[in-house]
Order: C-alpha cells, then sequence, then structure tokens
C-alpha cells in the first residue's frame, strides 16, 4: 500500500480577500463603461489583467471566473445584466477571454524572478490579443448562427478590435507600471 499523500495547496486569508476584491473590481469595471458599437469600452481589462498579475495565473483566473460564475447565476454585473442566458449574449467571449488572458499574463508575472515593466507590458499586451481575439470569434458566430445578424470578419474586426484597442492600451500600460 502507498503512503503517498497528496500536496493541498491551501489559499491563505489574504489571497482570498485579494480574490474578492478583484471579483469586485472586475464587477465595478463592468460598468465604468464607453458605449461603442458591438462591444463597449470598459476598465474590466485593466482589473482583469491586474488579477493576473497581482494574484498569480491561478487566483487570478479564479477570480474573474467567480465574476462569470456570479452573472450567470443572475447577479446583473455583466455589461448587459446577467443570468444564464448571457452565454448568448455577442460579448460573452470577451468574459471567456478576461479569465484566460488573467491566467496567461499571471503565468508570465508569475515566471519572473523580478518583476520588470517591459516584461509585464508584453505580458499585457497578450493578455489583451486573447481577450480580443476569443471576444471577435465568439461575436462573430454568435451573431452569423445564433441571432441571424451577419457580420462579416472585417467588420468585426474593425468594430471590435481596430476601434477599441487603442483605449485598452492605456490600461495595459498601467497594469503594467501597477503590478
Amino acid at each position: 500500500m502507498s503512503s503517498t499523500v497528496s500536496k493541498q495547496t491551501r489559499i491563505t486569508t489574504r489571497q482570498l480577500t485579494m480574490t474578492a476584491l478583484f471579483v469586485a473590481l472586475i464587477a465595478v469595471g463592468a460598468f465604468i463603461r464607453v458605449p461603442l458599437p458591438n462591444c463597449p469600452f470598459t476598465l474590466q481589462i485593466l482589473f482583469t489583467t491586474l488579477a493576473g498579475i497581482v494574484l498569480g495565473s491561478r487566483l487570478g483566473a479564479a477570480s474573474v471566473g467567480i465574476y462569470i460564475v456570479l452573472g450567470l447565476i443572475g447577479v446583473p454585473i455583466f455589461t448587459s445584466g446577467g443570468g444564464p442566458g448571457y452565454i448568448l449574449q455577442p460579448t460573452f467571449g470577451y468574459l471567456i477571454g478576461f479569465m484566460v488572458g488573467a491566467y496567461v499574463v499571471g503565468r508570465i508575472a508569475e515566471s519572473m524572478d523580478t518583476l520588470s515593466f517591459k516584461r509585464l507590458l508584453v505580458g499585457s499586451i497578450l493578455n489583451l490579443l486573447i481577450v480580443y481575439g476569443l471576444g471577435m470569434i465568439y461575436l462573430y458566430f454568435i451573431m452569423n448562427l445564433y441571432l441571424g445578424k451577419p457580420i462579416g470578419v472585417e467588420a468585426v474586426i474593425i468594430t471590435c478590435f481596430l476601434i477599441p484597442v487603442g483605449p485598452d492600451i492605456f490600461p495595459m500600460c498601467c497594469s503594467s507600471i501597477f503590478g
């Protein structure tokens, strides 16, 4: 018989508190927005990026995941409300991207011995590309296949990347400085 003991990682009170704080910040960030066609500009990208940098990959992604679950069970914390039907909203892919992006930028931050602005900025930009990539792909398919509102790839790239990416560069620089 093997006497192998599985290593359990316990979450500290500080980690739990910081995770909850980032869930709240992400929720508040959803309501600080500038309306743009198809996908509004919000401060969620700043808070999800900071969650990955500050909390690390596991807890950063968990904080975004908790935010998503809260919204899906009906708490109106998404940009346009909440509830399980939100999965069929064109912008739901961005929420998935926030979680994946927080994990990736967290892994990059964890891999550094000392945090440097340049590497954090690269990680933040990679996070931004993941969020936009998953968001645009999801939006394209939901609009064309589910909602029956045809939208071309060019229109998605223009309205969901080229227009909002400029303002999103600033939060990425801020998250790299604050991180």
